[in-house]
Parts: C-alpha cells; structure tokens; sequence
C-alpha cells in the first residue's frame, strides 16, 4: 500500500501525486494507493494520515512524501513502523514555514489556503531529530531545489538509501526518470514483459 502526502499548499493534483495514481492505474493497483488532500494543519494531516492507514500493516505500507508531506512522512515512518520515500523533504519546516504565516491560496485551485500561528507549534511536536533504521528510508534530493537546501535533507537521512539529482528543481520536474526506483522501493513490481 502506499500512502502519498503532498507539499505545503500543494494537493492530490501535484505533478508527482498524479504520476505515481497514473502509474497505479496503469498496474492494475488502484487499491493499493490512498492520495487524500491534507489539512493546513500539520496535527490533523497526520492525523488523517494515520486514520487512513491504522488497518495496514506496516511492513506493507510506505509512505512518500513530497517537502512537507516528506516530513509528515518522516514522522509517520517512525511511529509506525513503515517505509517512506522522501521527495525533496522538508527537514525543519518549523523554521521555514514561519513567514508563510497567514492567508494566501491553494496551488491547484483557488481555494483559500490558512497557515495559522499555532501550526508552528504543531510542527515542532512531529520533529523528529534523528531517523532509526535508515534502511525504511528512500530519499531524492534535487540539487536544484529552489525551495530547501539539499544538503540538509542528505544530513538528515545518513545511511539511508539515496539519490541525488544534479539539478532538477524542487517540483521534481524530471521525477517520471525515477519512477520505476521508486515503486521498485514501494515494493510494487513493474508488469513482465508478454
């Protein structure tokens, strides 16, 4: 089973979320993947993210997360156990997301979108300082990310499985390149060829 997390301000209707539906789709496994749209708030994304999972099991499920849904992932991962691939994560968005404070909108529509003062707050309760077990952890890191530095998310993911992307930007335009590493990762197998 795999559980997709989108970014701060993002939605189901990022690039790399309908990738990886489509490429579910295309696999016969539609079952197999939950991509719910999160809540500003980091408490009751995961909060949600848990209640969406709390009947799998966790050697069968892995988490991906893109920038802050990376994080969300990151969390996840630890308290239950599970694999997550990160996609340019965000490491410390307790730090970064403090001058997004207020009112602006949605990504892929144009929904209002809040990011409240408390919510600060509730990210600093889902830090985790450093990862166990690097190898339920998948990480790609673009050098070219405009958003977050990728350094950081090398840092914070040591021994963990890595790639690092020279360039690229933090959207992961080129992600389609990795796709297959991924499901490989995720633990679902590409079709035999006829």
């Amino acid at each position: 089973m795999i559980l997709y997390l989108h970014g701060f301000r993002s939605s189901p209707q990022s690039f790399k979320a309908r990738l990886i539906v489509e490429r579910m789709h295309a696999l016969g496994q539609d079952a197999r993947i939950l991509c719910p749209q999160l809540p500003s708030s980091p408490a009751a994304a995961v909060a949600l993210a848990r209640q969406l999972v709390q009947d799998i099991p966790s050697e069968t499920l892995t988490v991906i997360g893109s920038s802050l849904g990376g994080f969300y992932a990151t969390w996840l991962a630890e308290h239950l156990g599970c694999r997550a691939v990160l996609l340019n994560p965000a490491v410390k968005p307790q730090y970064d997301l403090e001058q997004q404070v207020g009112v602006t909108s949605a990504y892929h529509s144009d929904e209002p979108f809040e990011f409240r003062q408390e919510y600060i707050a509730e990210l600093e309760v889902l830090a985790v300082p450093a990862i166990t077990r690097p190898e339920r952890y998948f990480l790609l890191a673009a050098t070219g990310d405009e958003v977050l530095n990728w350094h950081d998310m090398v840092r914070h993911y040591p021994h963990a499985r890595q790639t690092v992307i020279a360039g690229s930007d933090h959207g992961l335009a080129d992600f389609s390149e990795y796709m297959e590493e991924v499901m490989e990762f995720c633990g679902i197998a590409a079709p035999e060829p006829a």
